[in-house]
């Protein structure tokens, strides 16, 4: 049983090689395309609304609500790419249930790119919050020795949040390709449904990190009447 959907590849020349990767990833963007497409394009401001675009708010306003929660801060900004990443994943760990589908989760070179966007993500939130000045101060805080520790921080955190969620998805098909061959019926049902579970926690973990990543290099304080207001 293939567990890395790099090495399964289903055109090539020469060195350009289309392999499960690329295409469920593609298929994976679109699909999240299409159904963005068909869920907003009759979207209603009144009560009568239809039950995808009720399913719609209930995603986004629970998206929200996490983010306020867990940066103190207005999400507003932080919603399209956090949001994004969570759906991403949740939808490439949910196909898992589809025949002959193979999440593109399970390959460290996707989850490194989303650990990379993070990566850029933070400090481009951090100098549109604080200034570049004040944000590259930083990493010089509490003195300039700590510098290369910082550094070093940051790109650890990085690295360990693409072998996060790689380690988690690829150990749960490795779980799965054994049970099959030791019991093929029952076993990888039970253990094909505990992973979906798996998945679903795995993209809320890495977008909830990549929360507390952007949380923290970023500022915020409260106004006189109490409310949270981004710096």
């Amino acid at each position: 049983m293939t567990i890395n959907p790099d090495t399964v590849v289903f055109w090539q020349w020469g060195e350009v090689s289309l392999n499960a990767t690329i295409i469920f990833t593609w298929a994976i963007m679109a699909l999240l395309t299409l159904i963005s497409w068909l869920v907003t394009r009759n979207l209603s401001t009144g009560t009568d609304i239809s039950r995808w675009q009720n399913l719609l708010e209930v995603v986004v306003m629970g998206i929200h609500d996490q983010i306020k929660e867990v940066s103190q801060q207005q999400p507003g900004k932080y919603l399209p790419f956090v949001g994004t990443l969570f759906l991403f994943i949740a939808t490439a760990n949910l196909l898992n249930v589809v025949p002959g589908y193979m999440a593109p989760t399970g390959s460290l070179s996707t989850t490194t790119a989303l650990a990379i966007c993070v990566f850029v993500a933070v400090p481009l939130y951090g100098v549109a919050s604080e200034g570049p000045m004040s944000y590259l101060a930083r990493y010089i805080k509490p003195t300039v020795l700590m510098l290369p520790f910082n550094i070093i921080g940051e790109i650890s955190r990085t690295i360990a949040l693409a072998v996060r969620l790689y380690g988690n998805i690829m150990s749960g098909t490795v779980i799965v390709a054994i049970l099959l061959s030791l019991t093929p019926y029952f076993f990888p049902v039970v253990m094909q449904l505990l992973g979906l579970l798996t998945g679903m926690v795995q993209a809320y973990i890495f977008a909830v990190l990549a929360m507390v990543y952007i949380a923290s290099a970023t500022s915020v304080h409260k106004s006189d009447d109490g409310q949270i207001r981004n710096q």
